[in-house]
This record gives C-alpha cells, sequence and structure tokens, in this order.
C-alpha cells in the first residue's frame, strides 16, 4: 500500500464519523402513525380500554394526603399554614379548580367523574369526564423530552412500559405554578410521580399504586394505593369549566378566599 492510500484511509473513516455524527437521529413518530402501531410488540398483560371511575370507599380516599410525619420544605410549609389557618377561618384556600384551572395529576385521577381509556399498542389515552382533561401515557419506547426543551403541562409527560403483569408509568415535566397535590401542598417543575398499575379482581377493578416526589416541596418518597371501577354501563361527556358557572361558589368570594 502506498504512503498516499494509507494517509487516505484514515481522513475517509474520519470524514465518514464526522457526517454520522452531525446526521441527526430519525423523529420520534407520532402514537397514531400508523406505521408506529403496526410495528412488531409483544402482546400487553392487559388491556385498559374502557371507563374507570374511582371506588372509593374503605382505604382507598380520594384525597392524596400527605403521609404521618411529614416533612414540607421551607417555601412549601409557607402555603400550607396558609391554607391550614384559611380551613380555620372557614375559608377556602387557593381554589384554583374552581377557578377554572386544571387540575392536573395526581388530583384529575380521583375526581368524582368517570375517565375513559382507549390503549393503543402505542399510547393509552385518558379523558376525564371532569373538563374532559387529556392524559397521554406513551408506550412506543419513547425516552422523556429533555428538561430544556419541554413543553411542561399540568398532566406531565408520562412514559410507560410493561414489567411482567404491571404497567409502569413514570411522569414528569409538570408545571410550577396553580398546581396543587392536597391541602395546600404546591407541585413544582421537580414533581415526579411513578405509578404501577394493574388489573384485580378479574379485570373488574383496576388498582394503582403511586410514588411520589418533589424535592423543592417535601422530604422523601409519599405513597398512596388507589382502587378504580370498571364501568361498562357510564360513558363520559363534553365538559367544560366556565369561571361564570362557577361565580355563585362561596370560594370564588373574597370573603370566603384565604388567597
Amino acid at each position: 500500500m502506498t504512503m498516499c492510500k494509507q494517509l487516505q484511509i484514515p481522513l475517509l473513516l474520519a470524514t465518514a464519523l464526522g457526517v454520522l455524527a452531525q446526521t441527526p437521529p430519525p423523529p420520534q413518530l407520532g402514537a397514531l402513525a400508523p406505521s408506529n402501531i403496526a410495528k412488531s410488540r409483544p402482546k400487553p398483560p392487559f388491556d385498559l380500554t374502557g371507563t374507570w371511575q374511582h371506588g372509593g370507599g374503605q382505604n382507598n380516599n380520594f384525597r392524596f394526603s400527605p403521609p404521618e410525619g411529614f416533612k414540607l420544605t421551607p417555601e412549601a410549609q409557607v402555603k400550607y399554614d396558609a391554607s391550614r389557618k384559611a380551613a380555620a377561618a372557614g375559608k377556602v384556600y387557593q381554589d384554583d379548580i374552581g377557578d377554572c384551572w386544571p387540575a392536573g395529576l395526581p388530583v384529575i385521577m380521583t375526581r368524582v367523574w368517570p375517565i375513559a381509556m382507549i390503549q393503543l399498542p402505542t399510547a393509552i389515552y385518558m379523558i376525564s369526564g371532569f373538563m374532559n382533561s387529556v392524559r397521554i401515557i406513551y408506550m412506543d419506547g419513547r425516552a422523556h423530552t429533555d428538561p430544556d426543551v419541554v413543553v411542561r403541562s399540568f398532566n406531565g409527560e408520562s412514559i410507560g412500559h410493561w414489567e411482567n403483569d404491571t404497567l409502569v408509568v413514570d411522569t414528569r415535566n409538570f408545571v410550577d405554578d396553580h398546581h396543587w397535590l392536597d391541602n395546600g401542598i404546591p407541585l413544582s417543575d421537580a414533581f415526579r410521580m411513578i405509578e404501577r398499575m394493574k388489573l384485580i379482581d378479574k379485570g373488574a377493578n383496576l388498582e394503582v399504586e403511586y410514588t411520589a416526589t418533589d424535592p423543592k416541596s417535601w422530604v422523601g418518597e409519599w405513597k398512596w394505593t388507589k382502587r378504580f371501577r370498571r364501568m361498562d354501563d357510564t360513558d363520559i361527556t363534553e365538559a367544560s369549566c366556565l369561571p361564570d358557572l362557577n361565580a355563585h361558589m362561596p370560594s370564588m368570594k373574597a370573603e370566603h378566599s384565604g388567597r
């Protein structure tokens, strides 16, 4: 091999590697793209398609209350104390839902309205009867969006995968304003929730184990377990939250508000 050819080969390899490094990855296919849906995947352990509603009952409260001995950050403690003070005075603190702000995750999951779920190979769509809030759990193997460019939302960005007979959902990238957990406890953009979902009672009920962290609002992990009933005789309907319809609510009046 001549000296010229010996020099050309490394140069060509370096050029090729440089081109590959500059080539952007192919765009993520949309969850509803036919070619994405048609990809070969293992059969899921169960199908959530149907209408579901939080069941209530013993050890199944709709609230996401803090655990015993919980510790808040100083910033969150200020808001929690203000909430307790308002409650003691017979007022409501920061009723953003009554003011038509989205309930957001996790509160949206346990309202008294049913949730319609549609499961596809690439995503699970959840539409709540409350404000028709939409939540999407992506199941096509994508990663979470870069936090520097993601469009944050009240329901966050949910990515799911199967672990045996359990659907594990990791949700991040939430908004950091007008978003509450319970009783005056704020949620920040650092909030993260892991859900472990499985069908029980021969598919009649859905059990969800929640694990939540928010280092800007509290210390450690908070956990809850909620159960939902399959409602085969129920459909959701169109619903809108209009401020003028809520104007009669006591929490919307200044004398009853702890804002």
